[in-house]
């Protein structure tokens, strides 16, 4: 990928690392699945008098509205509420750079390069490396909803890559539409609709100030643009950037919450940059056209 490319994913991901500290700090105040209701219908609900749907099949629209609003937000958030903590969610929910690859062999037919296996297990390995030290409290049902949560962004991941070259704000406009109504009618189920109302009166300040943040920050904006490199890139050179979020993470917990920064985490993250570094010089040598001394002989005969 160009570097300009690779900065963007770089904020895109340090915009969503440093989320999950906000995000922990909102689930104090509303319920995980009203708040993601809330997230949803402030980034589309203004905006869809303004925008025209993207041009795709409608049930792609809305496939990608419940895998990222239902599949992703509402099971993680639903998990950050008691079940993981934060930094342990935003380590584990970048399997979905596993995911991704995975899936985008199985339905798209998109086989990673050796390199980018080797920068794959580079950042996995300093991940691992946080799994193991940072101590972070989780059940069981924390461990499933995050893993569905990672299959739901891959699942995202793909749809958008397959769209190709389309309007990705307006994908996230009209796909968050969609995935508004089952996730109010699981807020009415699970939490209910005295919890949900009381929430909303009793919210501070701070709490209302996170819902813009979640929708035009992190929907919107993050959305849009890692969803216009998917069009552009193969799979396995987004998806690894990813990687970096728990990266962020922990450096805004430790900015924000005083949480120290010892000498593992700068190890782990030193592994991931490493990855994303080799994942991102051998892309850009695989995309530059062979010369004549590099072609083989049955390339040539082909």
């Amino acid at each position: 990928m160009p570097l300009p490319h690779v900065a963007a994913g770089v904020v895109v991901v340090a915009i969503w690392g440093s989320n999950f500290v906000v995000a922990r700090m909102a689930l104090e105040q509303f319920p995980p699945i009203t708040f993601s209701v809330l997230r949803f219908a402030v980034a589309s609900l203004p905006l869809i008098w303004l925008i025209r749907p993207p041009r795709m099949p409608v049930r792609e629209i809305v496939a990608y509205g419940l895998l990222i609003g239902v599949g992703q937000f509402g099971l993680l958030l639903y998990a950050l509420d008691g079940h993981m903590s934060a930094g342990l969610a935003s380590l584990l929910i970048q399997t979905q750079a596993i995911f991704t690859v995975a899936l985008a062999l199985v339905i798209g037919g998109e086989r990673p390069r050796a390199d980018n296996l080797v920068a794959l297990a580079l950042c996995i390995t300093g991940i691992a490396l946080i799994g193991l030290d940072a101590g972070g409290a989780a059940d069981p049902l924390g461990i499933v909803l995050v893993l569905g949560a990672a299959l739901g962004w891959a699942g995202g991941n793909i749809l958008a890559k397959r769209a190709g070259n389309i309007d990705m704000l307006a994908l996230m406009v009209w796909s968050g539409l969609a995935a508004v109504p089952p996730l109010l009618a699981a807020a009415l189920l699970i939490e209910g609709s005295e919890l949900m109302m009381r929430s909303l009166a009793q919210a501070d300040a701070f709490a209302w100030a996170t819902v813009p943040w979640q929708s035009f920050a992190n929907s919107l904006f993050c959305y849009s643009v890692w969803n216009w490199l998917l069009a552009r890139h193969p799979a396995a050179d987004v998806a690894p950037i990813g990687l970096l979020v728990p990266v962020f993470g922990m450096s805004a917990a430790a900015w924000l919450l005083a949480e120290p920064m010892p000498t593992w985490k700068v190890a782990a993250a030193i592994l991931v940059l490493t990855g994303l570094a080799v994942n991102f010089w051998t892309s850009r040598r695989a995309a530059q056209p062979k010369t004549p001394n590099e072609i083989e002989p049955m390339e040539v005969m082909s």
